[in-house]
């Protein structure tokens, strides 16, 4: 028994570090033969698992293969334009200029409900909002709205905007993300812990605290998030 849970662990970790080492796209987002790869991965890691009459090194050793072929598969598609076509396929238009091509989606093996799903992913409920949908070679759908439904922005107003900043966690599930606070010297642990006594609340009552410019984002594990603006250096003396 003890036998079997040492193998479990060390299969584990191996193929936990080939699949890192692979990338770090969501499963929704593998070209088919990475999804192949992992899958094929997964069912040979089993095998020495199941089996404690089997080496461990009859699982490690075929997914170590599984990992250097996508390793080589990865690098010809990144240098041969043909031979990325050939593996991935390419982009499928399944709505052109505001009309639904049926044929399209049967050589897809797609039906409505298939599409209407997609749309819905993308934020669009109704069909006729959108000028032209693609089926990627992941299989997810991008979709291009009609000029009369895309949001408005900024520019179609002439509005001038400043450049946005980039979030940054400072605080998580009670814990200093100490690393990223190295990025932000204006902001230290001690303004953080003043800022947090002037809303009643302490590090451990916090979730998520995010600091964004000059405002921060707090959500304390009870009660409602808030947004505030991060007090200036001169006020926390």
């Amino acid at each position: 028994m003890l036998n079997l849970f040492v193998r479990c662990i060390v299969i584990y970790f191996f193929l936990l570090i080939a699949m890192r080492l692979m990338g770090k796209r969501q499963l929704g987002e593998l070209q088919p033969f990475e999804l192949a790869i992992t899958l094929v991965a997964s069912e040979l890691a089993c095998i020495p698992m199941s089996d404690p009459t089997i080496p461990i090194i009859y699982g490690i050793i075929p997914v170590f293969t599984l990992f250097v072929v996508h390793i080589i598969i990865t690098k010809l598609a990144s240098g041969s334009l043909r031979f990325r076509k050939l593996l991935n396929g390419k982009p499928i238009v399944v709505i052109e200029k505001g009309n639904l091509l049926p044929d399209v989606l049967k050589e897809l093996n797609m039906n409505i409900d298939d599409m209407l799903e997609s749309l819905r992913s993308s934020g669009y409920f109704n069909p006729g909002e959108v000028e032209y949908a693609i089926i990627e070679t992941n299989g997810s759908m991008t979709v291009l709205p009609k000029s009369q439904f895309k949001p408005l922005t900024p520019s179609d107003v002439s509005l001038k905007t400043e450049p946005a900043d980039m979030p940054v966690t400072i605080v998580m599930e009670g814990n200093f993300m100490g690393a990223n606070m190295k990025g932000l010297p204006d902001v230290g642990k001690e303004r953080v812990l003043k800022l947090l006594d002037t809303l009643g609340m302490k590090q451990s009552d916090v979730l998520l605290l995010l600091v964004t410019g000059n405002e921060v984002f707090v959500q304390p594990y009870v009660g409602d998030s808030m947004t505030v603006a991060f007090p200036r250096e001169e006020e926390n003396k």
